[in-house]
């Protein structure tokens, strides 16, 4: 039985890369896997990834004390930041893996760390690219990402898996079609609340909705940037047609998908990869509002699956929901493109056949 040792961030907080690892985790071992785990979940939430500070790094040097697990692992997963320090934490675990030559596999959730590597310069960039070196084999999140590992690994040795949604988001077609017959423009926004996810361009696309006089019902659900906390809540106050729900997971998030019937990410997040909350809104058959940015465009298609808007453009986002509403018939067909896609593409069976896959190659 091959021993698999899982090294990155799992839920709580939940995230892209601590739900994959979860999920990973759980289903390996009926594959005829032996798992463990090494958390490296931070769980003070902030928009400065990748930043230092005192709190993070008593953290993960404390993280390091369970370097011993390698030793009892054929293969080494890990899912790292792509940052110089979100790379540079996970040192002493790759080091070793290499020393007593464990299969080491690299799983990037994001499109930011081939840009890490060339901003960084001299002593840094040596160390950043001997480390992603020690990798056997690295794994990225849809074929337009694999760039970001082609400065540290021949391409033969790079992957593609696509993310994937929880079966239990998945329901009968029955449901969805009864679902479809709701004319009210109802949004969802679910992710975490920060600047660089277009949360502010989305909740001042909604203020000035309502203020002409558009009907909607929205809801809004993830964790508040604490640097955003005053303005986002001044929104909230100003709003009277929209709801913040916290953060939902589970059940609460399954209905949350199935409530809504238009899902809104405009992100420009600099580490964006390929949003899971993409495929899940798509799953649950909401028409997509997202922008044209990083791995995006591998699973979504303009007119297709729904609209892309502007970045940083709260006047694109407000059109493109009045389009939507005018456009029903249109827009009830994309939903229902979105939930077969999903439900034949984007599946957990899929995700963990992958990179099994990839460790047997």
């Amino acid at each position: 039985m091959k021993k698999i040792l899982i090294i990155g961030p799992f839920p709580e907080p939940t995230t892209g890369v601590s739900l994959a690892n979860r999920v990973f985790y759980e289903n390996l071992p009926k594959e005829n896997f032996k798992v463990d785990a090494i958390n490296t979940s931070y769980t003070r939430f902030d928009e400065s990834l990748g930043s230092f500070s005192f709190h993070k790094i008593l953290f993960y040097l404390k993280m390091n004390f369970s370097i011993f697990k390698v030793f009892n692992n054929d293969t080494i997963y890990l899912t790292p930041g792509q940052t110089f320090f979100g790379v540079v934490k996970y040192a002493l675990f790759i080091l070793l893996a290499k020393l007593l030559k464990k299969e080491i596999i690299v799983h990037v959730h994001g499109n930011y760390l081939g840009k890490e590597y060339e901003t960084l310069k001299g002593l840094k960039k040596k160390i950043f690219k001997k480390l992603l070196r020690c990798s056997s084999k690295g794994i990225v999140l849809s074929e337009s990402l694999k760039d970001n590992m082609t400065r540290f690994l021949p391409e033969n040795q790079i992957f593609s898996v696509y993310n994937f949604v929880e079966d239990y988001l998945f329901v009968d077609s029955s449901l969805i079609k009864e679902k479809l017959e709701n004319k009210t423009p109802r949004i969802i926004f679910l992710s975490n609340l920060m600047d660089e996810k277009g949360i502010l361009y989305l909740l001042q696309a909604l203020l000035d909705l309502e203020r002409e006089g558009f009907e909607y019902e929205a809801k809004i659900a993830g964790n508040i940037d604490p640097k955003n906390k005053a303005r986002i809540e001044n929104y909230f106050k100003q709003l009277k047609k929209t709801e913040y729900c916290g953060i939902v997971s589970g059940n609460d998030k399954k209905s949350l998908l199935l409530w809504g019937n238009i899902f809104i990410l405009p992100t420009y997040y600099s580490m964006e990869g390929q949003p899971i909350s993409i495929l899940e809104g798509m799953a649950t058959a909401n028409l997509i509002l997202t922008t044209e940015h990083s791995g995006i465009p591998d699973i979504f298609s303009d007119r297709i699956n729904g609209f892309y808007v502007d970045k940083k453009s709260s006047e694109s986002i407000k059109n493109k929901i009045s389009y939507s509403s005018l456009s029903f018939r249109e827009a009830n067909e994309m939903r229902y493109t979105n939930y077969c896609t999903a439900k034949d593409n984007y599946r957990v069976r899929s995700f963990i056949d992958s990179i099994i896959e990839v460790i047997k190659a």
